[in-house]
């Protein structure tokens, strides 16, 4: 049954329309520090990962769990605050969560071995989750129908910005300092969104008053909805190719092609360039086209960007940058109506309905870099055939769930 729901708060009727501490634009940025947490969390430290391996003397997969169980448990956090959001309200989550990680940030700084440094990625992966379980559902309280779809596209595409200066800045960390203070800034970034986070108003009007395992039971109803599900499962199956790039991306330009880590970031950045401009160019072709035919187009450049890939990547580092920039722009800008046409199917339960999409999209990209891991010798043809594979899966089952008579709901959204 569905929980009741507290009665809509009066105080809370102009916050759900402007922010009075943070402002609007204030408000926009502060939801791209909630949204960039996974990569602010992983991108800033990518350059190191060689370097961590070589000083605490141990073998490669050891320093990628530092990657893979950050994703596995921040996916897991997710799913558990999302929820707490919709009983709690967006504010509580958020300074419970961003604490614990700012703390397991500094924990992560004065590791003594590498089994320390996982288990306090651990602790800060779980406090990271809270900031992208409450973002999207924060859009959905602030926003209303196209509007919604542009902010999230707006909102995504200045996340990407995140990464493509995150590993320059963490190269250039490098030159003065050790990992270790990479984390210091991890947690210093974690700081600073946390008093972003007292600023910051509720937003959510409207309170489940159920116990918290009815609480946390609203992930099971939010799943029930099959065209919900059936989305979900579709737009993050590409997860899986793009986080085993960003996972191997390190290994590949300074291992395979030998560029140092400087360098390498500079080829990220280009990376994170095509990422950056995907959401853009949505919000062109949305002008022009419907959503779904700009869907359908995405899926089929993965799949030759991927094939470009397995053919020639192996040439250059230009070359296989150049190769997989198509592919990259195609699964950001899919990005904008996948989330908008995830949350319009599901009216309620906003909080349970974003952990879903963030944690079904980390789960996947750790499946990526443990499919990444197996085989650390062909990490160009393991991400093109990725590319191949998951683009053609992803777009038959959309075609199919859009041709489907129980689910043709979709296309009235």
């Amino acid at each position: 049954m569905r929980e009741k729901m507290d009665k809509p708060n009066p105080s809370l009727n102009e916050n759900t329309t402007r922010q009075k501490y943070l402002g609007d634009r204030g408000m926009l940025i502060f939801l791209v520090f909630l949204s960039a947490f996974a990569p602010l969390s992983t991108d800033l430290y990518l350059p190191a990962l060689p370097t961590m391996t070589t000083y605490f003397n141990v073998p490669e997969y050891l320093t990628n769990l530092t990657l893979i169980l950050f994703f596995i448990f921040f996916s897991l956090g997710i799913l558990i605050w999302g929820p707490l959001s919709d009983k709690y309200g967006r504010r509580p989550v958020l300074l419970v969560g961003i604490t614990g990680y700012a703390i397991a940030s500094l924990l992560c700084a004065i590791s003594g071995n590498i089994y320390q440094l996982i288990f306090f990625r651990v602790l800060q992966a779980i406090g990271g989750g809270s900031a992208s379980a409450v973002a999207t559902a924060i859009v959905k309280d602030l926003y209303k129908e196209r509007k919604r779809e542009k902010t999230l596209a707006l909102v995504q595409s200045m996340v990407i910005i995140i990464p493509a200066v995150a590993p320059v800045i963490g190269a250039l960390l490098l030159t003065f300092t050790s990992w270790r203070g990479v984390f210091i800034i991890q947690g210093i970034l974690g700081i600073i969104i946390l008093l972003c986070s007292i600023a910051f108003q509720e937003t959510l009007e409207n309170r489940g008053t159920g116990n918290i395992l009815h609480t946390l039971g609203r992930l099971g109803v939010v799943l029930k909805n099959p065209r919900f599900t059936s989305l979900l499962v579709i737009f993050s199956l590409t997860n899986i190719a793009g986080l085993a790039f960003i996972s191997s991306s390190s290994y590949i330009y300074q291992n395979d092609f030998g560029v140092s880590s400087q360098v390498y970031s500079y080829f990220f950045a280009f990376n994170a360039l095509a990422m950056l401009i995907g959401p853009l160019i949505y919000i062109k072709l949305s002008n022009h086209f419907k959503r779904f035919s700009i869907i359908n187009l995405c899926f089929g450049s993965m799949v030759l960007s991927g094939l470009a890939v397995v053919l020639v990547g192996q040439l250059s580092p230009w070359i296989f940058a150049l190769a997989l920039f198509p592919a990259t722009i195609a699964s950001s800008c899919s990005r904008p109506p996948s989330a908008y046409l995830m949350l319009a199917q599901q009216p309620d339960d906003a909080g349970s309905a974003s952990s879903l999409m963030g944690s079904f999209a980390t789960i996947m990209g750790s499946l990526g870099m443990i499919i990444i891991s197996f085989n650390m010798d062909h990490l160009i043809l393991i991400i093109g055939g990725l590319y191949i594979i998951l683009g053609l899966l992803s777009g038959i089952l959309w075609l199919a769930a859009t041709s489907s008579p129980l689910l043709n709901n979709i296309k009235e959204s």
